[in-house]
């Protein structure tokens, strides 16, 4: 810790109190106090393989931040495997008493609505090569984490070649996203803070990608359906995605895409959770049938 301290300009003899963040799954979070009084964050990458598109994680969390405007951390240092941002107040809204829901997720689709202002030249993860449609990326994000699945042996509920016709024959809807935008993609309750009865702060932006806004609601909307109250926040505040046929048959194919993804990263994470591998691949069969059903 006290290199990355030292390399961001911080004395380390200036931290008066460490503590470890729990509730992550992939890096560490240790959140410090200095003698100044500031508290920061500081995340460390581990060093255990993952999935392939796992990789300079918090380079891509650090651009993001530096790029987007809203409750974010600001970033005071960042390096090979680490980041140290400043800390947002609030604690996560998963687990705590919010008592006003409704009026939470349309100031939520209204904080989303600004995140999505930030657009880029091209399509795809941001450590990646960006390609210069979203079809071309989409597909390509699609067949690597099915490569990462058959390679893990990962158990999938079609063949892994089936799964990547399916999405293949959605190309032409695909084709009707012109514009990346920078999507933060893990915008589930866990990285949503609150504070006061308001949201206070966005977090863990490490896995975003230039890509279609409609997928930002997959995690906004995770395990349940899209509601009114996010639609009405992110309408109002002047978001792009306009919730026509097309927008909501993207999200079903976008929610295929985060069900892979957490199936296979099952097995590079040593998650032997019977019960949580069961769900999650029925999850993934019944959103496979979904969106063929809908071709």
């Amino acid at each position: 810790m006290e290199g990355e301290l030292t390399a961001s300009g911080i004395d380390p003899a200036s931290v008066v109190a460490a503590e470890e963040i729990g509730g992550g799954t992939y890096n560490t979070a240790v959140r410090l106090r200095l003698a100044d009084g500031r508290r920061l964050v500081l995340k460390i990458a581990p060093s255990a393989p993952g999935l392939t598109y796992e990789h300079d994680l918090l380079d891509t969390e650090a651009e993001y931040y530096r790029r987007v405007p809203g409750p974010l951390p600001s970033v005071v240092g960042a390096g090979p495997g680490f980041l140290l941002m400043t800390e947002v107040p609030g604690v996560p809204w998963h687990g705590s008493p919010v008592t006003d829901r409704p009026r939470l997720r349309r100031e939520l689709g209204g904080i989303v609505a600004g995140l999505h202002e930030v657009t880029g030249e091209g399509f795809g993860y941001l450590r990646e090569p960006l390609h210069p449609t979203w079809p071309a990326a989409f597909t390509s994000m699609v067949d690597t984490v099915l490569a990462d699945a058959v390679r893990y042996g990962v158990r999938l509920p079609r063949p892994a070649a089936e799964i990547a016709h399916l999405v293949r024959r959605h190309e032409p809807l695909l084709e009707l996203v012109t514009t990346p935008v920078l999507v933060h993609f893990d915008l589930w309750d866990g990285n949503i803070l609150v504070e006061g009865g308001r949201v206070s702060g966005i977090i863990d932006a490490e896995r975003a990608f230039w890509g279609d806004p409609v997928a930002e609601f997959v995690s906004l909307t995770l395990f349940r359906d899209l509601d009114t109250e996010l639609v009405e926040g992110y309408r109002a505040a002047g978001g792009p995605v306009r919730w026509d046929a097309p927008a909501r048959r993207r999200l079903a194919l976008y929610r295929v895409y985060l069900d892979l993804i957490m199936v296979a990263e099952m097995v590079p994470r040593k998650d032997q959770d019977a019960d949580r591998a069961r769900f999650l691949t029925t999850l993934l069969s019944d959103d496979l049938d979904a969106v063929q059903r809908a071709l």
